[in-house]
């Protein structure tokens, strides 16, 4: 019988190491190595053993009957998914401690439009806990399955009895197999019930939902290869002290990976936000400098969103520059660009930023917003509050066209807004569109001209 061995793994990335070491190579973590039992695989004759049953079908063979979908009840997720739950598929949802994860699932169990059972595993709760909670969030789904479980062994088997149409795992940390000798949370612990739930969902066509817990850097615990198994990877995020919550997708082999959910956390749990401009821009005030509004695009949906910036002078001998929502870096060339190319003297100025709602923006498109911004706490002038600004800055000063100008316009004039200044590049394609006729579109070719406009 030959010995078993062990190795050490990183418990934040799954790099692996035949000895301990103090910092990761791959992710450098300190003190994040543990140690594994390596499995022994089964052999016949000598060599490794895997069944040969398999024979590969042409691609002209297979026969699909269009892509089968479950709704899950909130358009919202619908939307993120791109247009349901898709049968067999394992999907993953990380998340902060209590951001709203196992709330989003029940409301959707009660929710999901499917024929046969729904059934939640909860490797955290009981049953009468899950209960209590179900009951506050008015949770009555007749064909709602609820269990109180950790082993695999005993989830495949009721998996084989029940046959269910969607299940919930809560959470893949908790889980553990027990033919592994490791803890349960653990890199191969992970690895391996993933690879288990994906077998399950593939050979059954059962859609399976399962819950991650995220490192204090936000990312998915345990490895890395935990987001490459599944077939969808959701974020949902939020701040501590907001109510919204945003669900956001980083990986989806079935949609889209730019589309965004909205919701609000109440009382009675989440509830979807349908017109997220109109929330965001809700608590404005007028005529104040250092305030304007960009359209930002999140995949096919426009939103409106507040930008305030305020400058001051510094104190210090070396000025602060801090941004909340925004990518600090991408501030600090803007400010550049302000001082070489429109001649502001920034340098002895302290400049703050903040996207407002805890939305954060990503996408060049909101440049001139962000520009005009602080330019306009600067030189102490409000900017009109029925403008929305659109465009891409470059270092030369010029404000370059960005994609899908008409749904951006079309979403200020739905709000109610009077003027939009957009780049001269996307004249051509305001023109064509029809519809316009509510709105006054200008067009500038640089920052300089359109600060004349706006200021």
């Amino acid at each position: 019988m030959s010995k078993q061995k062990s190795y050490f793994a990183c418990r934040e990335c799954g790099y692996e190491s035949r000895g301990w070491l103090g910092k990761c190579p791959a992710c450098n973590q300190w003190n994040t190595f543990i140690e594994e039992v390596e499995e022994i695989p089964i052999k016949k004759g000598g060599r490794e053993y895997a069944p040969t049953n398999m024979k590969p079908v042409g691609i002209g063979d297979i026969v699909v009957e269009g892509e089968q979908r479950y709704l899950t009840g909130m358009k919202e997720m619908d939307r993120v998914l791109g247009g349901g739950i898709v049968m067999g598929s394992l999907v993953l949802v990380g998340g902060d401690p209590g951001i709203g994860k196992s709330t989003l699932l029940l409301q959707i169990c009660d929710k999901v439009k499917v024929k046969s059972k729904v059934l939640y595993i909860s490797g955290e709760e009981s049953v009468k806990q899950i209960k209590i909670r179900a009951d506050r969030l008015n949770v009555s789904n007749p064909n709602l399955l609820m269990v109180s479980e950790t082993s695999f062994r005993a989830i495949r088997v009721l998996c084989d009895e029940e046959k269910p149409d969607l299940i919930i795992v809560d959470s893949i940390q908790t889980m553990f197999n027990e033919e592994l000798s490791s803890a349960p949370g653990s890199v191969s612990q992970v690895r391996e019930i993933t690879a288990g739930l994906m077998r399950i969902a593939k050979t059954t066509n059962i859609a399976i939902i399962i819950v991650g817990h995220v490192t204090k850097e936000g990312a998915i615990a345990g490895p890395r290869v935990l987001e490459h198994m599944v077939d969808t990877v959701l974020y949902f995020e939020g701040e501590r002290h907001l109510s919204y919550r945003i669900l956001r997708a980083v990986k989806n082999r079935f949609g889209s990976t730019n589309e965004i959910g909205i919701f609000e956390m109440r009382d009675i749990g989440l509830v979807e936000i349908d017109n997220p401009s109109a929330l965001m821009l809700s608590g404005r005030t007028e005529s104040v400098p250092g305030s304007v509004v960009v359209s930002s695009l999140e995949g096919t949906r426009p939103m409106l969103i507040e930008i305030q910036a305020l400058v001051c002078p510094t104190s210090f001998g070396m000025p602060r520059r801090m941004a909340t929502g925004a990518d600090h870096n991408r501030i600090t060339l803007l400010m550049a660009v302000l001082e070489k190319r429109v001649g502001m003297q920034l340098h002895n100025f302290d400049a703050y930023v903040n996207v407002v709602g805890g939305i954060k923006i990503d996408e060049p498109a909101c440049d001139l917003g962000v520009v005009a911004a602080i330019a306009s706490s600067f030189r102490n002038k409000p900017v009109d509050i029925s403008t929305v600004l659109i465009g891409e800055v470059g270092l030369t000063g010029e404000v370059r066209a960005v994609n899908q100008i008409d749904k951006r316009v079309m979403e200020a004039m739905r709000i109610g807004f009077k003027n939009c200044v957009v780049p001269s590049g996307n004249k051509k394609i305001v023109k064509q569109v029809k519809g316009f006729g509510g709105i006054d579109v200008k067009y500038v070719e640089n920052v300089h001209e359109a600060l004349n406009i706006l200021l």
